[in-house]
């Protein structure tokens, strides 16, 4: 799973989608949750129970409620206007919120997974409540943009090139971002909640025999 996650980082980072990116948000947001949704939990199953799992020594840095309280604030932080709008329009920016992103996908699925996966009942709890909790704000995000009727960062309306564009795209690509987001984001922290959870009552159901 580790070198899948990097084989689908690279493409990500250095594929076409990373190119179109360059004036698309629904392309940007599609790169964003390639790296949260697909990139972050194949490491961290790859990593998982194994000699290179940081959770056991460090249980206080891998909590998984911190770990999803830490995405909310990444993830809701660079789609604020003036972040989103310095990371589309300035390098440094872009590759602050990209390692952002990826940083913090890493946490909250290795927290959850790592002592969730391989711990006790109580640990496989609290990663499946950071899992549903990430999955319940990043869904919320997506619907505020998939359903919002203006364009929300004012920098698209004049193009990344200087040339006007039309409002009624910049709407309709923000709100394809929007939905990518909401389908992609709360589909696979739910799922990884659930299976989490199922895992759980597998153990206590084990015990109980």
């Amino acid at each position: 799973p580790v070198a899948a996650g990097l084989v689908v980082l690279a493409a990500v980072w250095a594929g076409p989608l990373a190119r179109a990116s360059a004036t698309s948000f629904a392309a940007h947001m599609a790169v964003h949750m390639g790296l949260v949704t697909v990139v972050a939990p194949l490491v961290a199953i790859g990593i998982a129970g194994s000699r290179y799992d940081p959770t056991p020594r460090h249980p206080l840095l891998f909590g998984p409620l911190p770990a999803s309280l830490v995405e909310l604030l990444v993830v809701w932080g660079w789609h604020a206007p003036l972040l989103h709008g310095w990371a589309r329009t300035s390098s440094t920016g872009h590759i602050l919120e990209q390692g952002g992103f990826l940083a913090a996908g890493l946490l909250v699925w290795i927290a959850c997974l790592g002592r969730g996966a391989r711990g006790p009942r109580g640990q496989s709890l609290l990663g499946t409540l950071g899992l549903l909790l990430t999955s319940i704000h990043m869904t919320l995000l997506g619907a505020l943009i998939a359903f919002a009727g203006r364009p929300l960062y004012t920098h698209a309306l004049s193009g990344l090139h200087g040339t006007d564009i039309d409002p009624l795209a910049v709407i309709a690509d923000q709100q394809f971002g929007g939905i990518i987001m909401l389908v992609m984001g709360g589909a696979a922290y739910l799922a990884g909640g659930v299976v989490l959870m199922a895992r759980m009552f597998r153990q206590t159901g084990e015990t109980a025999s």
